[in-house]
């Protein structure tokens, strides 16, 4: 089974260590970021499982960042922890209306914390050989976030992962860069269009061997797109 990825959006540097410390203890991946503007950048090359979310950000508060992920197609589904010092009936109705799915007040035991992160787990995780899209030899199953090539597993990237994802449940279609980078990386995240152009790369190294690398096709003036057909 993979490990899951919790992203730790917090600004106080001894509360992050103390929660990422627990959290690897407990068999998690971390991906730790002190503001809003560095989560979004995480978000973008590494697909979190879990957001624990402070509330008091120097750049953004908890609720209006978790608005900000309930608004964007690509991290609408993904699960959001509020974990604050407000304890205020008023407050705990605001972090859930503003999408969160559970709501934690520090101080917290470091068993409870873990107990609710599986909790939530559980609650939004799809279940078992769920949602499987193949091609040809090539299946990727979302539930596990694993990709095969002709029965042998490939190991990708988190961005090289959500590119062939879009692309597979997506075939035939032509995409150019900016049409892309709006759905795999989010249009809330300003990169350079040639970074697609990267990953397509590395994306195209790891299918290679398995010649699979040919169903990721160029379309000269107008973008990339994913298909099985022989090009023309």
């Amino acid at each position: 089974m993979a490990v899951q990825r919790i992203l730790l959006v917090e600004d106080d540097e001894a509360i992050r260590r103390m929660v990422a410390f627990n959290l690897s203890r407990a068999g998690f991946e971390t991906i730790e970021a002190e503001d809003c503007q560095s989560a979004r950048v995480a978000l973008a090359d590494q697909r979190p499982d879990l957001v624990l979310l402070d509330w008091m950000l120097p750049d953004m508060s908890g609720p209006e960042f978790a608005r900000a992920l309930r608004r964007d197609d690509l991290t609408r589904d993904l699960p959001v922890i509020m974990l604050t010092a407000r304890s205020m009936e008023d407050d705990k109705i605001r972090g859930f209306d503003s999408g969160a799915d559970d709501y934690i007040t520090k101080p917290f035991a470091a068993r409870e914390l873990i107990a609710r992160i599986r909790a939530v787990l559980r609650r939004t995780s799809p279940a078992d050989g769920d949602d499987e899209v193949s091609a040809d030899g090539l299946v990727l199953n979302v539930a596990s976030h694993r990709v095969f090539a002709d029965n042998e597993p490939l190991d990708l990237g988190p961005t090289e992962y959500r590119l062939l994802k879009f692309f597979m449940s997506h075939p035939d279609r032509v995409y150019s860069r900016a049409q892309l980078l709006d759905h795999v990386w989010g249009g809330g995240v300003y990169v350079e269009e040639r970074t697609v152009d990267v990953h397509i790369l590395r994306l195209r190294k790891v299918l290679k061997p398995y010649r699979k690398d040919r169903f990721v096709q160029t379309v000269r003036g107008a973008g990339y797109r994913f298909s099985t057909r022989v090009r023309t």
